[in-house]
């Protein structure tokens, strides 16, 4: 008789609260998610969705819980450190330099990698140029990834809102991450640009195994393109499951689609 071993969670989140003042954000939030999987979470605006993207890369500290990376305790880490052990991040508005280009704004997302010193670096010598070398190598390869070469020159300001979006999931995509936190985005672009960053969302499930959680109002994009789902409403998980499961849940519907939960009327 032959076990089925089961993958260890990438990221396992145990019992998260998070307050500001005398406002909870997140309530004892707990789920795992699994290595290579795309995992939604939604809810109506205000319910904790961002807050927990921000604990997950440390950008705050939850009062109480543990948040897990790879067995790495996260919560008392600096954000910069959760960045060098591989969790990359998009914001829900645009935060690239719109007058750098294309290739400079995705180059940045580098930063941390670069290790030559001010000296090698200003005279472009040595292991200077060897590492220069390399990480624009990688970010023509993002590029092409993402299918923007046309713009690759182009000052980033002056791309359409969708095309600026793709910029930032690319720059982090160049600090090559194993897991991408993704805060709407598909936010504001025309369904033609939505339908390219799903390509390229499951491009990067298939091709490059990274593991991707989104926050998504658009619950059509989720069920076409989430493995699981985890809702929330006022910072607690009220469902998790697959994006059938969780859209058709009675108590979701009433938190987040505006629809009344007949099931607890009596």
């Amino acid at each position: 008789m032959t076990t089925e071993v089961r993958a260890a969670p990438i990221l396992q989140l145990k019992d998260v609260t998070l307050a500001f003042g005398g406002t909870r954000a997140l309530e004892a939030v707990s789920f795992d998610v699994m290595p290579g999987e795309i995992l939604g979470i939604v809810g109506p605006n205000g319910a904790g969705k961002t807050s927990l993207l921000n604990c997950m890369n440390a950008l705050v500290r939850p009062q109480s819980g543990r948040i897990y990376f790879k067995d790495k305790q996260l919560v008392g880490l600096p954000s910069h450190q959760v960045i060098r052990l591989g969790i990359g991040r998009t914001f829900q508005g645009v935060s690239v330099q719109l007058d750098a280009t294309v290739a400079e704004n995705i180059l940045s997302g580098r930063d941390f990698l670069m290790h030559y010193g001010l000296f090698a670096a200003m005279v472009f010598w040595g292991p200077a140029r060897t590492a220069e070398s390399r990480h624009r190598a990688k970010v023509e390869e993002v590029i092409e990834f993402l299918e923007i070469e046309r713009f690759r020159d182009r000052p980033t300001g002056s791309l359409p809102w969708g095309q600026q979006k793709l910029v930032e999931i690319g720059r982090a995509l160049a600090g090559e991450p194993l897991l991408m936190l993704l805060d709407e985005p598909t936010s504001g672009m025309t369904r033609e640009e939505k339908e390219g960053v799903a390509r390229s969302m499951l491009r990067m499930q298939e091709e490059m195994s990274i593991t991707q959680v989104l926050i998504e109002h658009d619950t059509s994009f989720v069920s076409d393109i989430c493995d699981r789902i985890v809702a929330l409403d006022f910072g607690r998980v009220i469902a998790t499951g697959s994006p059938e499961e969780v859209l058709n849940d009675p108590q979701v519907a009433a938190a987040f689609l505006g629809v009344v939960d007949t099931t607890q009327a009596n």
